[in-house]
């Protein structure tokens, strides 16, 4: 097997590559999450934003619901414009929203009664452009939705992500299906950080990238959003190595 080309090296091929490809392909940049055990994931180094992204919570009740929407928060706090956030059910907590470093002022919310109507919604914001991302909360993707998604996403060079949320927990197997999205990640809320003292510590997050266009798959335990957006890995895995996958090791062999 050769060996594997430094990272420059790398960079500067798919630099290359890019400039040769087909006429008229947008192209992508990526939103670096800032914790390299998680950047180091993904291809190119951090999130793409030309595309479509799934996200759930990692468990029935709100509490992992609040979890995703937290963690999806945190990404669009990074981004740069204004974001529009789609759902059908006005129960959003704005202020939790800003904790995670995403600022009200920066949200349109829009609210349809049904789904189908949230889809439309969701697919005409990601083709307007110019935003810093597109939010929907949806129980049901279907390939064929979430393909006419990933191609407004990638047309308009924004970033997508669609909210699983159930009314139901027997419609939480919906998630499970195939969808174009680019990637598909699962937030379960854990205990906070202990501290010496009284008090209650940063929340923690068990943050699970099941799938991923052209990588691997990988889990992580780390703080929740702080004011900026930004996640914190969390002191019981900082320096240790990153576990592969058997995705990752089939990968590699």
């Amino acid at each position: 097997m050769p060996p594997s080309l430094p990272r420059p090296a790398l960079d500067d091929l798919r630099a290359r590559i890019a400039r040769i490809g087909p006429v008229g392909q947008r192209a992508t940049g990526v939103l670096p999450f800032g914790v390299p055990d998680i950047d180091r994931r993904f291809p190119e180094g951090g999130l793409p934003l030309s595309g479509l992204h799934e996200v759930a919570g990692g468990g029935p009740g709100t509490l992992h619901a609040a979890a995703a929407a937290l963690f999806v928060a945190g990404v669009m706090a990074r981004s740069a414009g204004h974001v529009i956030w789609c759902l059908t059910r006005p129960d959003l907590f704005a202020p939790a929203l800003a904790q995670a470093g995403l600022d009200a002022d920066r949200v349109i919310y829009v609210e349809a009664e049904r789904e189908a109507a949230l889809l439309t919604c969701f697919e005409d914001s990601l083709r307007h452009g110019g935003l810093g991302g597109v939010v929907a909360e949806v129980a049901k993707l279907s390939m064929v939705a979430s393909r006419r998604l990933q191609l407004a996403a990638e047309a308009s060079g924004t970033p997508g992500f669609a909210l699983r949320r159930w009314r139901r927990h027997a419609d939480a197997t919906d998630f499970g299906h195939p969808t174009a999205a680019l990637t598909r990640w699962r937030i379960s809320a854990l205990p906070s950080t202990p501290l010496e003292g009284a008090g209650i510590g940063r929340a923690r997050w068990l943050v699970e990238l099941i799938r991923q266009r052209n990588g691997g798959s990988a889990d992580f335990i780390v703080e929740a959003c702080d004011a900026t957006g930004r996640l914190g890995l969390s002191s019981n895995m900082a320096g240790r190595p990153a576990v592969a996958t058997p995705r990752d090791k089939q990968a590699s062999a």
